[in-house]
């Protein structure tokens, strides 16, 4: 008898424990969504932008309601689970393995370095978790055939389509007024010196630049390639062999952490007195204030700007956006976060037309989801996916930055294309071309 009723409740035991993994793999109580983010390391400042504009989207998405699921007939919150990938290629690998097998996430939204995301990809893949990547530009992210990529999204622009609208933007612009001023001939070449992150995003970007002026028959001449590790802080003997090339504009693929002294630096220290050329991920409030006096009259490619607003459909949308978060965090956006922002928003789209959390349909709900345009310029003004790559596509444009004597900052001003730009591009008088 004793024994009888040891295997009973052995039995109900069993059955109970069934029951109660049947219930927490079904319950669906909340849409779990990872957010990859920089959090700490070299890429730290765009990583707390990221995750303060995620947990923003999350906050209001929650405060309507949450996410309707229709398996479930019911509103779910989001519950957003931090990543930090600590700016560097294991730091994501622990990062991203923790969120799928520990945190049992949704949904992966965020990954901001192109070399940091690119390693824990294979990750995403095994597990096969639906992944909002809203930064690591190299087009090679959605593109790679030695990883299968296909739950993974690219909500970013890529190197394609951001270094050659600049390097477009740089003959159109840029070479015609430095001609103009010096009284150059007008077929004269502009000669451009390119400096660059050791790294896919870096390497993504220098290979568009030099396919768009073969591609487009550009007059422009590369007269210096040089490149520096992720991280660097000093880049002043680089800058010098840069200085020597003589050229009239600096091409630089840098991060934020790492625009700021390659600018100041090159100013202050070595003496050049070019136009540098910031790439659209430092499009960012600190970099406005960190580069000083000498950031003035330099050029940051954009896609969402809080102090440079387009005038048009999202008007209205980036205004409240950038309220909103200074109201939360006292301070304003960044690109980066713009993105996290959206992407967060999307994961929530693609559940509710998904109908349910499986991972599989809401894979293929993300790939097909068209939305009207959020905080940043989107051609057709909606995000979607393209059906090749998983790509979103962006309308790109470029700004100047001009000192603000009582901000004691510099402050961006759209200045190409000409469909948007609020004031003309800029030569400083205390520019100095090239020699001929």
């Amino acid at each position: 008898m004793k024994k009888l009723l040891v295997i009973a409740a052995v039995l109900i035991i069993g059955f109970a424990f069934m029951a109660g993994c049947t219930e927490q793999q079904t319950s669906g109580d909340e849409l779990k969504i990872g957010v990859v983010a920089s959090m700490t390391g070299a890429a730290s400042t765009t990583g707390k932008d990221v995750w303060q504009s995620a947990v923003l989207a999350a906050d209001e998405i929650n405060a309507a309601g949450g996410v309707y699921v229709e398996e479930l007939g019911t509103k779910i919150p989001i519950r957003l689970v931090q990543g930090d990938d600590e700016s560097t290629r294991e730091g994501g690998q622990k990062a991203v393995s923790r969120l799928i097998t520990q945190d049992n996430v949704d949904v992966l939204v965020g990954g901001f370095s192109s070399a940091v995301v690119s390693a824990h990809q294979s990750i995403v893949a095994e597990y096969k978790v639906p992944y909002i990547i809203t930064g690591a530009s190299t087009p090679i992210i959605t593109r790679r055939d030695d990883v299968d990529t296909f739950y993974m999204f690219h909500h970013a622009p890529t190197t394609d389509d951001s270094g050659s609208q600049t390097t477009l933007f740089i003959d159109d612009t840029i070479r015609p007024a430095i001609n103009e001023k010096f009284g150059f001939s007008a077929d004269r070449p502009l000669k451009l010196a390119i400096l660059y992150q050791d790294s896919p995003y870096g390497k993504g970007q220098q290979d568009a630049i030099k396919n768009t002026i073969a591609q487009e028959n550009l007059n422009i001449e590369v007269v210096s390639e040089e490149t520096f590790k992720m991280g660097e802080t000093d880049y002043r003997t680089v800058l010098t062999s840069v200085k020597n090339s003589d050229p009239d504009v600096v091409y630089v693929v840098a991060f934020l952490n790492e625009q700021i002294p390659a600018v100041t630096q090159a100013r202050r220290d070595v003496g050049m007195n070019t136009i540098f050329i910031a790439v659209e991920p430092n499009d960012d409030p600190d970099y406005y204030s960190g580069v000083g006096r000498y950031g003035d009259y330099s050029i940051v490619q954009s896609r969402f700007s809080p102090y440079a607003v387009p005038k048009g459909p999202i008007e209205a949308s980036v205004e409240k956006f950038v309220n909103d978060f200074d109201e939360k965090w006292g301070g304003f956006p960044g690109m980066m976060g713009a993105a996290t922002y959206e992407g967060v928003y999307i994961a929530a789209q693609a559940v509710e037309d998904a109908g349910t959390l499986d991972k599989a349909k809401v894979r293929d709900a993300i790939a097909q989801v068209e939305m009207p345009q959020m905080v940043e310029a989107m051609k057709d003004q909606t995000i979607r996916f393209s059906d090749d790559y998983r790509e979103s596509k962006f309308d790109l444009y470029m700004e100047q930055l001009f000192w603000d004597d009582g901000l004691q900052e510099t402050r961006p001003k759209i200045v190409w294309p000409a469909s948007l730009k609020e004031t003309d591009f800029v030569l400083p008088d205390w520019f100095e071309p090239g020699k001929e």
